[in-house]
């Protein structure tokens, strides 16, 4: 399909630069395939919105401070670069956007802070060595330290990586540490939060339980690659990076068995769509999975396991929207982002939230 079908104009000042107080005061709009008319609510009337043996599915991901400033040293001459880690590839492993990445060479390595006599462990420093070069600036990292090591090093190194439209307005804050992390994060690995999960309290999760809709987590570490542009100008043309994900045996028989009572599957994000769009079978069942995906999803796609997803307002040309004009349909999500730009609606990452029945 053509890319300038997803286009839209979002004026500047409808992008959110933080978060509703409280997170699940956010506006959602609903859309319903059998009802002309959009639905203004708020996250909090959620229970209302979903019926008795629904099932929310989440991505339980942790985002970390992924990104990197460090400076290459090849023989004589040195240079700035700007990392952002996207997807590990092994203990000592990262697959990296660098900026600028005309900079780098195979072979060159990479300083990260400093050294200190006062740290054994010198995790105040951290070198890397570009093993491979790719396309739109990624490269392939190999660090000095492994494991939890790394990890640390990283996170004492690192920067929250708030997306472009946010960081590009504001500097990211202490504010920004639990305002950019689920309720629920658990498993480190993300460097972008699963957005539409920013909403949920606990209060909210006692509701949906008294009202008899369970939830269950499924992790998928979300990639930098969600903030690339579609730059092709036909979406045959563009390739998704892979980002890891998994779904546990118990998690596949829970959701399975509440399909099969008639209850309906309310993937929370487009992450968790995405992996359980995975990991689903021609019968709709769903398999337990662990692996990469690089799904991507575009109108004419058969959804085969998920019947409502809960997601921000995402970019125009993005993967993202083309993912929700597959679900709900294109002249549908249109009028939709249409009514939310009028009616003051908030956009992406902090932003306002829409519920989506399948159309």
């Amino acid at each position: 399909m053509r890319v300038d079908l997803f286009d839209f104009d979002l004026p500047e000042d409808h992008i959110a630069l933080r978060p509703a107080e409280p997170r699940d005061a956010a506006r959602l709009l609903v859309v319903r395939p059998d009802q002309a008319a959009f639905e203004d609510r708020i996250v909090r009337d959620l229970p209302d919105l979903l019926q008795p043996g629904d099932v929310l599915v989440l991505n339980n991901t942790k985002v970390i401070p992924s990104r990197l400033y460090g400076l290459r040293v090849r023989e004589e001459t040195a240079a700035r670069v700007e990392i952002m880690l996207h997807k590990r590839e092994g203990g000592d492993r990262w697959r990296a956007f660098a900026r600028p990445a005309k900079k780098l060479h195979v072979g060159d390595r990479i300083r990260f802070g400093e050294a200190s006599e006062s740290s054994v462990c010198e995790l105040v420093r951290l070198d890397a060595e570009v093993e491979e070069k790719g396309e739109g600036g990624e490269v392939a990292l190999r660090f000095a330290f492994s494991g939890p090591a790394l990890d640390e090093a990283i996170a004492r190194l690192g920067e929250l990586p708030l997306p472009p439209y946010i960081a590009g307005k504001r500097a990211t804050d202490d504010k920004d540490r639990a305002d950019y992390q689920t309720v629920y994060a658990r498993d480190e690995g993300a460097v972008a939060a699963p957005t539409a999960g920013l909403h949920f309290t606990d209060d909210l999760f006692r509701r949906l339980e008294e009202r008899g809709i369970a939830h269950h987590f499924v992790t998928l570490h979300v990639g930098a690659g969600t903030f690339l542009p579609v730059k092709a100008d036909d979406t045959d043309e563009h390739r998704m990076h892979a980002e890891w994900g998994t779904i546990t045996e118990e998690t596949a028989r829970v959701l399975n068995e509440a399909k099969a009572r008639g209850g309906r599957i309310v993937a929370v994000g487009t992450t968790s769509l995405r992996l359980l769009e995975s990991a689903a079978r021609e019968d709709g069942t769903i398999a337990p999975f662990s692996g990469d995906t690089a799904i991507f999803i575009t109108p004419g796609y058969r959804f085969k396991a998920v019947d409502v997803l809960m997601t921000n307002f995402h970019l125009p040309r993005s993967t993202l929207f083309m993912l929700v004009s597959a679900f709900a349909g294109l002249d549908r999500m249109r009028a939709a982002y249409a009514h939310a730009i009028a009616s003051g609606y908030r956009f992406y990452s902090y932003g306002d939230g829409s519920l989506l029945f399948r159309s």
